[in-house]
């Protein structure tokens, strides 16, 4: 499929502020891709509504009746067979070949069960990871898994890295990512074993990858690594607790400004580095997780983003599309054996 057939499937009822932050955010991103079209599943009269303060959305917008939505306190198992959803017929789209991604803000359990159903994973992978990329201070970072998995064994650790590697080549252009595995220290006795074990693993795929150790979480704001491998469950606690530092930050400095005389005398001195700190530490510029390992590009926008925020979901999907990054991981696994390399580090340990 040609750029010029670049569809975006859409959740258009998912999110906080659905459908309006939807469709604004939709107006922003074909802004910066004018050859893409878009797909929106939602409450037909409420998406068109908001579509008339756009006139223009008409002409790369189609809109398709869903009668219902997953609402964020739906329980996956309540809503993963409901065809009649938004959510489902937006991923169903990709699933049929009418779109290339989709994208949405909603219940983030239910996007991963109903994304994993439909689309399913690719072969020899064992589980889907949700990645994102992050900031640090040299630049940026990639980082998987970050919620979907609670639990991962040494293969889907692997794996993982592997993944991770693909999707820094593409997205941040390094050609030899530094992979790194998050753990509670760089010692090699210090962590759990299968985190051990994913290490002996990651360093005989017979990929080259370019395998740094351990890093432990004060460093990933340091920029040691590129590629930051860790379970769902400390990943996700790892960001979150980068996005709350960050937020701290952030009210701390303008308490102070607002308590110092000499700092309110300084502020015009100091604006343009408050701005471009501001600039670069704004999460909607990093908005748009990703549900890798699967056959089609599910992306996770965050629930309560704005409009902005939203664009940038749509801009980074259309990205991966555009490098078949999809693909690319198909090529990539073929050449591995994880399972095979699994049982090998099994029968060194015991």
């Amino acid at each position: 499929m040609s750029d010029n057939n670049l569809v975006i499937s859409v959740d258009a009822m998912g999110g906080d502020h659905s459908p309006r932050v939807v469709v604004e955010g939709i107006a922003l991103a074909h802004k910066e891709n004018p050859d893409m079209k878009f797909l929106l599943f939602g409450d037909e009269t409420k998406v068109n509504d908001e579509m008339k303060k756009f006139p223009a959305l008409k002409d790369f917008c189609t809109v398709v009746h869903a009668s219902e939505y997953v609402r964020n306190e739906d329980k996956p198992s309540q809503v993963i067979r409901n065809k009649n959803t938004s959510m489902y017929m937006a991923i169903d789209a990709v699933r049929k070949g009418e779109a290339r991604a989709v994208i949405s803000a909603g219940n983030t359990g239910a996007l991963m069960a109903i994304s994993k159903m439909i689309l399913k994973t690719i072969q020899k992978i064992h589980r889907p990871a949700i990645c994102t990329s992050i900031p640090h201070k040299n630049g940026m970072c990639v980082m998987l898994d970050l919620g979907a998995n609670t639990e991962c064994s040494a293969v889907n650790l692997a794996e993982f890295a592997i993944i991770g590697n693909i999707l820094a080549k593409h997205t941040l252009e390094i050609n030899r990512p530094r992979i790194a595995l998050l753990n509670i220290g760089a010692e090699e006795m210090k962590g759990r074993e299968e985190i051990h074990q994913a290490a002996k693993m990651i360093k005989n795929t017979h990929l080259d990858l370019n395998f740094i150790g351990y890093i432990e979480p004060h460093q990933i704001g340091e920029g040691y690594a590129d590629v930051i491998v860790s379970d769902g469950f400390t990943g996700n606690i790892a960001l979150k607790t980068m996005e709350g530092t960050a937020k701290l930050v952030s009210g701390m400095l303008k308490s102070t400004i607002k308590k110092s005389l000499l700092a309110k005398l300084g502020l015009p001195f100091l604006l343009p580095v408050i701005w471009n700190l501001k600039k670069s530490m704004d999460p909607r510029k990093y908005n748009g997780a990703m549900f890798v390992g699967l056959n089609g590009l599910s992306v996770k926008s965050h629930g309560g983003t704005d409009a902005l925020g939203f664009s940038y979901a749509i801009n980074n999907a259309a990205k991966l599309v555009r490098q078949d990054f999809v693909q690319t991981i198909r090529n990539e696994v073929e050449h591995v054996d994880l399972d095979e390399l699994s049982q090998d580090i099994l029968y060194d340990v015991y």
